[in-house]
C-alpha cells in the first residue's frame, strides 16, 4: 500500500567529475542498470506517495532514464544556487501543499542501499518522533567523513566535518552516511535559514541538522548494519568495488535459490537476469541483461549471454550469445557466436566455430562446425555440413535463405541467397547453390574429377614428394 506520509527526494544533480567521463556519473552501468536506476528501484519498493528527482548536469539524459525507470517521479531542475540544501529546498516546493509527512533524502550515487534498510530507518525515525534522523555508519576507514558526535547518554548531538574536528572528534568511528529523514514542516522551516555563507558558496543540507539542534529539536542517528550499504560512487575504482559487492549479493542469492554456481569469483550475473533452480553455471560465465535460464540448463565455462533465453536442459559451452533463444535440450558450443535474432529449436545443435545471425534453426536440426548461418530459416531434422556459408549479402542488401526439413548438405557448401532448398533434399560437398533445389533432389556443382598422372615427377622433380611417389609406384614390367 502507498505510504501517504512519505515523500522521497532523489538527489541526481551532480556532475561526478572524478569519473572523468563524458557519460554522467549516475548513468554509468552497474549490474546491467545505470547507477541511478538502482536507487529508483529501491524508492519504488518503499511505495512512497511522492518521489521527486532533482537533476541538473546533463539534465535531459538523466531525466530520460528516470522517466523510463520511474515515470511517476516528478523531475525538478536545480537552479544556479548549488548544494544539497538547495536541491532539497526545490524538491520540497514541488510537494503538494497539504503534504505533512516525512521526507526521505537519498543520493542518486548510493546504489546498494536496499529498501529493507531504508524501511527500518524510517520506522526508527517515526518511533523516536524526531524532527530529523541521520543514517550513520562505522566504516573501516573513517577518514574524510563527517563524524557523529553523541552526548554522554548516547543521544545524537551534532555532525562535525573532519576539517573542523578536534583530535578527539577525529577519533570517533561513527560517521554521517548522508541519508536523512525529516519531518517536512521542520525541514521547510529550517531550509529558509540555510545560507551560502561558506567557502564553496553552497547551501548544505547538513546545516539543517545544526539549525534543528540549535532550535532544541530532537535529531536521531541510526547506524546502518554494513558500511558498504551506503557507499557512494565517485570514481571508477569505487564503481568496481560496488560492482563486486553487488555481484556477490546476486550470486549468493541465486545459490540460495537452488542454482549451482561453481566459481562465484568468475561468475557475473546482472540484476535483471533470471535463473531457475537446478541450473548449473560453470566458471568464467557472464549472464547479462534480461537473460532467462530454465531448469537443468548448464551454462559455461567461459560463456557470455546477453538478453538470451536458454531452455530446460540445454547446454551452452564457451559461447557468446546476444538476443538469442536456445530451446530445451539444445546444445551450443564450444566457440560459438550467436548474434541477435538466432533461434535454435529444441534438441538442435550449434557446434564449434559456428556463427549465426537472424537464423531460425528448427527442432533437432544441426549446424555442427565451422559454418556461418546468416538470415536463414532451417526446418526440422536437417544437418548443415561442416564449413558451410550462407552468403546473405549481395553487396547492396541482405537476402534470406530457406532450408527445408530433413535436408542434408555436404561439407564446404555455399548458399547464395535468396535460395530455397526443399524438404529432404541433399547437396554435394563443395556445392555452390545459386538456384532453388526441389524437394528430394541432389544439388551438385562440381566438374568431373581428372587425375594427371606423373604430374609431380614432371613439375616437381627431385622433391620429397617425387621420391615418395616413385617409391609408391609399382615398377613397370617393360
Amino acid at each position: 500500500m502507498t505510504d501517504q506520509n512519505l515523500a522521497i527526494v532523489v538527489l541526481a544533480a551532480g556532475q561526478g567529475t572524478r569519473m572523468k567521463s563524458s557519460l554522467p556519473k549516475l548513468l554509468h552501468p552497474l549490474g546491467g542498470m545505470p547507477i541511478v536506476s538502482h536507487v529508483l528501484a529501491t524508492a519504488r519498493k518503499l511505495d512512497a506517495a511522492h518521489v521527486i528527482s532533482v537533476v541538473r548536469y546533463e539534465r535531459d539524459r538523466v531525466a530520460a532514464v528516470i522517466g523510463v525507470d520511474m515515470p511517476e517521479s516528478v523531475i525538478v531542475d536545480q537552479d544556479e544556487v548549488a548544494g544539497t540544501g538547495r536541491a532539497v529546498e526545490l524538491a520540497i516546493e514541488a510537494l503538494p501543499a497539504g503534504f505533512s509527512g516525512e521526507v526521505l533524502v537519498v543520493n542518486g550515487d548510493v546504489p546498494l542501499l536496499d529498501a529493507d534498510t531504508l524501511g527500518r530507518f524510517i520506522e526508527a525515525h517515526r518511533a523516536d518522533a524526531a524532527a530529523a534522523s541521520v543514517m550513520s555508519l562505522f566504516p573501516p576507514d573513517v577518514t574524510g567523513y563527517g563524524r557523529i558526535v553523541r552526548t554522554d547518554a548516547g543521544a545524537f548531538d551534532r555532525i562535525v566535518e573532519q576539517k573542523d574536528a578536534t583530535e578527539a572528534e577525529r577519533a570517533i568511528g561513527e560517521a554521517n552516511a548522508g541519508i536523512y529523514v525529516f519531518g517536512v514542516n521542520e525541514l521547510r522551516d529550517q531550509l529558509a535559514h540555510v545560507t551560502t555563507d561558506n567557502a564553496q558558496g553552497e547551501k548544505y543540507l547538513t546545516d539543517v541538522i545544526g539549525l534543528l539542534r540549535a532550535a532544541g529539536s530532537e535529531v536521531a542517528a541510526v547506524p546502518v548494519d554494513e558500511a558498504w550499504l551506503v557507499a557512494g560512487i565517485n570514481d571508477r575504482a569505487q564503481l568496481s568495488e560496488a560492482a563486486l559487492q553487488l555481484n556477490a549479493l546476486i550470486v549468493r542469492g541465486w545459490q540460495l535459490a537452488g542454482v549451482t554456481i561453481q566459481d562465484p569469483a568468475t561468475t557475473w550475473i546482472d540484476v535483471k537476469a533470471t535463473l531457475a533452480p537446478d541450473v548449473t553455471v560453470k566458471p568464467g560465465t557472464q549472464i547479462l541483461g534480461a537473460s532467462v535460464i530454465a531448469t537443468g540448463a548448464v551454462i559455461g565455462p567461459d560463456t557470455t549471454l546477453v538478453d538470451t533465453e536458454v531452455g530446460e536442459g540445454a547446454t551452452v559451452k564457451r559461447t557468446d550469445a546476444t538476443l538469442s533463444v536456445i530451446e530445451a535440450g539444445a546444445t551450443v558450443g564450444p566457440f560459438s557466436y550467436l548474434r541477435p535474432g538466432t533461434i535454435l529449436g529444441a534438441d538442435g545443435k550449434i557446434g564449434a566455430f559456428v556463427e549465426t545471425k537472424n537464423a531460425n534453426i528448427g527442432v533437432g536440426s544441426k549446424v555442427p562446425h565451422l559454418s556461418y548461418v546468416g538470415d536463414a530459416t532451417i526446418g526440422e531434422g536437417s544437418n548443415i555440413g561442416a564449413g558451410s556459408i550462407f552468403a546473405n549479402y549481395d553487396g547492396v542488401e541482405k537476402n534470406r535463405s530457406e532450408v527445408g526439413s530433413h535436408v542434408r548438405t555436404g561439407s564446404h557448401g555455399v548458399f547464395v541467397a535468396p535460395v530455397r532448398i526443399g524438404d529432404g533434399a541433399y547437396t554435394g560437398a563443395g556445392t555452390v547453390v545459386r538456384k532453388d533445389v526441389p524437394p528430394g533432389a541432389l544439388a551438385i556443382s562440381v566438374a568431373q574429377q581428372r587425375n594427371l598422372d606423373g604430374w609431380v615427377s614432371r613439375k616437381r622433380p627431385g622433391t620429397a614428394a617425387d621420391a615418395a611417389a616413385q617409391a609408391a609406384t609399382p615398377a613397370s614390367d617393360d
